[in-house]
């Protein structure tokens, strides 16, 4: 942080603990009854790298807690009584709120994962509209398989080399370049690097996140960026480069829709990119607009699922038995014994196909139980509440429900919680069984319940499959102990290396 803040970062902290001292004794005080204190702020800064386990511990010893921060509690809960009661029941009292908004506005802008209120009820009509189409669910799925022949040319290269891959990193790209060209109708091609916009686009991209993230406890952040110092620089910096590729892009696109306008031989493949599909519904120029919605949808389509994967391939690294089931499940639902090519495969991955893999939709499902992409996800109190449980929560705290902490807990999935167990999933038939959203939270619930719920699971499908059919995976044997990057996505930190084989000789 430099010599030169070292004075002042003493001082706040001196008039932080004041802070919590003088809050504290007045929330004594009060006759209304608060959630046992679990921490403070300055607990969570300094278990910052390994976030998620404190805040599990924390969450086994209380269902919801308090952390003391120096103007708000910040109340975390892994009970899905109250997870039910914030994200339904009680919907309109927790929001983004101002603090979040600040926090996440820089790279997100009025982005539905952002705003509240007709902004986000604006966005979210529109995108639901979207997602519910046909037409997107077949232009996807189109890209989905392309880009995981791609990634299978390149991890077979990796396979008869011998060659250890960071495989996170090829879903990383992979995945980029699909949202990118179901978003914009571009394609970024960062999996094979032949663009140099889209090398740096995609490392300002994740840069970005991580530096959002830290504000959340890094208290002077608001001072950093009055100055320009430090980790605001750096972010101010990333979001530029971003910003500049995304509203190149969409200069690009809406001078392509004039010049379609003025011919009639356009084909109706060329309008089936997101933004292009904004552009016609709203009739709107405005590129912060376009711009805020579009990057929420890359952002919430490219990390999501790419952490989702690694942390599946992760898994089946370490239960080899569930990676064979898998890939038996595929080739029997493909039919696949003579297939010759790897683009053979993917065309094969009909929605019938994907819908036949209940243990392959079960593997992924535990992935996201135990490995959820957004591992925290924060509200605000609108107004003095009490939760289900009895406790009182006031108007200005912060409230989060914990996916990660979750999906740990033995009072919410029994006495195997921590194990990797698919089975779970499944009724006696087989059949993929889901739960409540309210114990299962990685695609949230209620009103705010991801829009993009099966449009994921459709591109984690199709890459998984065509990955577990003709490739087995195995951790590299000099891997250092696999965790997580502590961010606003579960990646892994430091990439995830492994070694790979065929399954049915070189396609």
């Amino acid at each position: 942080m430099g010599s030169l803040w070292i004075p002042y970062y003493v001082a706040a902290l001196g008039a932080i603990l004041t802070l919590f001292i003088v809050r504290f004794v007045s929330m004594k005080r009060q006759k209304k009854k608060y959630h046992p204190v679990g921490g403070t702020m300055l607990n969570q800064l300094l278990n910052f790298k390994r976030l998620h386990h404190y805040m599990t511990d924390l969450a086994s010893q209380h269902k919801t807690y308090r952390l003391l921060a120096p103007f708000r509690n910040e109340v975390y809960t892994s009970d899905p009584v109250n997870v039910e009661y914030i994200l339904k029941s009680n919907f309109d009292n927790y929001g983004k709120g101002l603090y979040n908004y600040t926090i996440l506005s820089d790279l997100l802008g009025d982005g539905i994962f952002a705003v509240d209120g007709e902004k986000w009820r604006q966005q979210r009509k529109l995108s639901s509209h979207q997602f519910s189409t046909r037409f997107l669910r077949d232009y996807s799925s189109l890209i989905f398989q392309t880009n995981a022949v791609k990634l299978a040319l390149i991890v077979s290269d990796a396979a008869s080399s011998d060659r250890i891959i960071d495989i996170q990193d090829l879903f990383m790209k992979s995945t980029l370049d699909s949202i990118f060209k179901v978003a914009f109708g571009f394609e970024l091609d960062s999996l094979c690097g032949s663009t140099q916009e889209g090398k740096v686009f995609s490392s300002a991209f994740d840069n970005a996140s991580a530096l959002t993230l830290w504000r959340y406890v890094d208290f002077p952040w608001k001072m950093k960026r009055f100055f320009n110092l430090g980790s605001e620089a750096a972010l101010k910096k990333n979001v530029k480069a971003i910003d500049e590729f995304v509203y190149k892009l969409i200069r690009f696109k809406i001078e392509q829709m004039d010049d379609d306008l003025k011919e009639s031989d356009n084909s109706s493949m060329q309008k089936a990119d997101i933004l292009s599909r904004f552009l016609q519904v709203t009739d709107t120029n405005d590129l912060k607009y376009l711009r805020d919605i579009i990057l929420n949808f890359v952002i919430a389509g490219r990390d999501t699922t790419a952490a989702t994967l690694s942390w599946l391939i992760y898994s089946l690294c370490k239960e080899q038995e569930i990676q064979e089931k898998v890939a038996e499940e595929v080739k029997e639902a493909t039919g696949s014994i003579d297939i010759t090519s790897f683009a053979e495969l993917a065309e094969s991955l009909s929605e019938e196909t994907l819908e036949k893999m209940h243990y392959l939709h079960a593997t992924i499902t535990e992935t996201l139980r135990l490995y959820p992409a957004v591992p925290v996800d924060a509200k605000i109190c609108l107004s003095d509440d009490t939760f289900p449980d009895g406790f009182s929560v006031n108007k200005g705290d912060m409230v989060a429900y914990q996916p990660y902490a979750m999906g740990r807990m033995r009072f919410v999935w029994g006495d195997d919680a921590e194990e990797f167990r698919p089975e779970r999933w499944l009724d006696e038939n087989g059949k993929f069984r889901a739960e409540s959203p309210f114990k299962f939270t990685a695609f949230q619930a209620g009103p705010r319940i991801c829009l993009g719920k099966e449009f994921a699971y459709r591109q984690m499908k199709i890459f998984s499959a065509v990955m577990l059919r003709c490739f087995q995976f195995k951790l590299s044997t000099d891997h250092k102990d696999v965790t997580y990057k502590t961010m606003i996505n579960l990646h892994v930190d430091g990439g995830l290396h492994v070694l790979v084989s065929h399954r049915c000789g070189r396609m």
